[in-house]
């Protein structure tokens, strides 16, 4: 059996096929439907495509949520009707988020723990599950930056930024992996950075964590696909957060990227939330092992 994309209502064709593309069905998504052996005859069938964009009840985990781009996504499965789990290392950081995302939705939860701990996250992993429900979607978003030339870098500022950019979203995943496995699918999002293909200076602690991240994306896409886990990574460009702050407010820099960029301008990280809602959902389950990056053209224009 093909399938092959076309819009339309649902209608059954014997020799002729005939779409009057004309017409406007931006509510259907429609498929062509060919068994040539049996009785050469095309089948079109209507389904309604939002469909495969639902996230709504789905038990999703976003570590580092508790500000930046990982609260920005947090807000946006909130409002798409996820169950979303917060993570961050403060308390009371995290009680803040919690508060501020419970006027979004009810379904809001909060778990403070290091996922630099492979202890904790042992200890927290099978606690969410049992509290909140199997996790269907892993975001994996904690992160830091130690910013040093290389010739000048400390052991504490390399291994540092390693250990919770790389070595935590290992801790995480494999603890959630495994009961995805049991359960025969789940998804994971590793967000990665432009700085993964793309190094600058002063930062070559965190463009190796990123790139090992891409390559750990790939791996687990490999090892976990045959249990119907894809695992996916997003890679945001140049965003301002509080990460990027003593870049956007540097004029020769702002200047530059907004050169560089495409688009000529910072993005705005909610305009990650898409992307991150498509990779989580039924519209992503052939999706597998690729970092999508989010970053205005800046790649395309090297």
């Amino acid at each position: 059996m093909h399938q092959y994309p076309f819009r339309g209502p649902k209608v059954s064709v014997n020799s002729v096929i005939f779409f009057p593309m004309a017409l406007n069905w931006a509510n259907f998504n429609v498929y062509l439907s060919l068994d040539m052996v049996k009785n050469s005859r095309f089948v079109l069938k209507s389904v309604n495509h939002m469909n495969y964009f639902n996230v709504k009840d789905k038990v999703i985990l976003i570590t580092g949520s508790s500000r930046g781009i990982g609260n920005t996504l947090a807000a946006g499965f909130a409002s798409a009707g996820s169950k979303v789990v917060l993570n961050g290392m403060d308390p009371k950081r995290v009680d803040t988020a919690l508060n501020s995302l419970k006027k979004v939705s009810s379904t809001i939860y909060g778990y403070p723990f290091d996922v630099s701990d492979y202890d904790s996250v042992k200890t927290i992993i099978p606690r969410i599950e049992e509290e909140v429900g199997p996790i269907d979607v892993l975001v994996n978003n904690a992160g830091i930056q130690r910013r040093a030339p290389l010739s000048e870098m400390t052991m504490e500022e390399w291994t540092q930024v390693i250990q919770i950019n790389l070595n935590a979203v290992f801790y995480v995943s494999q603890q959630v992996a495994n009961r995805m496995i049991q359960r025969k699918k789940g998804k994971i999002i590793n967000i990665s950075s432009l700085n993964a293909e793309g190094a600058r200076p002063t930062i070559a602690n965190y463009c190796s964590a990123k790139g090992g991240l891409n390559a750990l994306t790939r791996s687990m896409a490999t090892e976990w696909g045959p249990h119907n886990i894809q695992a996916n990574g997003i890679g945001p460009g140049y965003f301002k957060t509080e990460l990027t702050r003593v870049l956007a407010d540097n004029p020769d820099f702002d200047a530059w990227v907004k050169q560089e960029v495409p688009l000529q301008r910072w993005g705005d990280p909610e305009e990650l939330i898409g992307t991150a809602i498509y990779l989580a959902s039924q519209a992503s389950d052939y999706v597998n092992g690729f970092t999508i990056y989010v970053d205005g053209g800046w790649r395309a224009s090297l």
